[in-house]
């Protein structure tokens, strides 16, 4: 299934399922997915600000050049997922497992997660100076 330049702000997909799906330049501008399920999913040149994915379950996802920002990913887990060039930032991780999730390519800037959430998260240099303050260490 592909959608295309499709605007799904403000819609409600709780509990939904998402299989084999291609999303493409859409918008998910508030939108609520809460307790859904994502499989083989790609997402590319879509915006998401302030979705709400809590306790969703995310598997074998590519996302690319999209927005996130302050996008809620609460008590979700993320096994096999892809980010190039996403933005995240000021999105919450919270009791979110971000092990071994590669991060590098994208903005993080501003997130909220435990510290046990972002252990064995790969990032960038710049990334670490972002991430330190999740830490309780001040840089002077």
């Amino acid at each position: 299934c592909k959608f295309k330049n499709c605007n799904f702000s403000n819609t409600l997909f709780e509990k939904g399922n998402f299989v084999r799906c291609i999303f493409e330049n859409c918008k998910f501008t508030g939108t609520a997915f809460v307790s859904s399920r994502f499989f083989n999913v790609d997402i590319e040149n879509s915006t998401g600000n302030f979705a709400d994915f809590s306790s969703s379950i995310f598997e074998n996802i590519n996302i690319k050049d999209s927005i996130f920002r302050n996008s809620y990913f609460q008590e979700s887990k993320f096994k096999k997922m892809n980010f190039n060039n996403v933005d995240f930032t000021q999105a919450q991780f919270l009791r979110t497992k971000l092990n071994q999730i590669d991060f590098s390519q994208s903005t993080i800037s501003g997130i909220t997660a435990y510290m046990d959430d972002i252990k064995g998260m790969k990032i960038n240099e710049m990334q670490a100076i972002e991430l330190i303050g999740l830490l309780g260490v001040e840089i002077v």
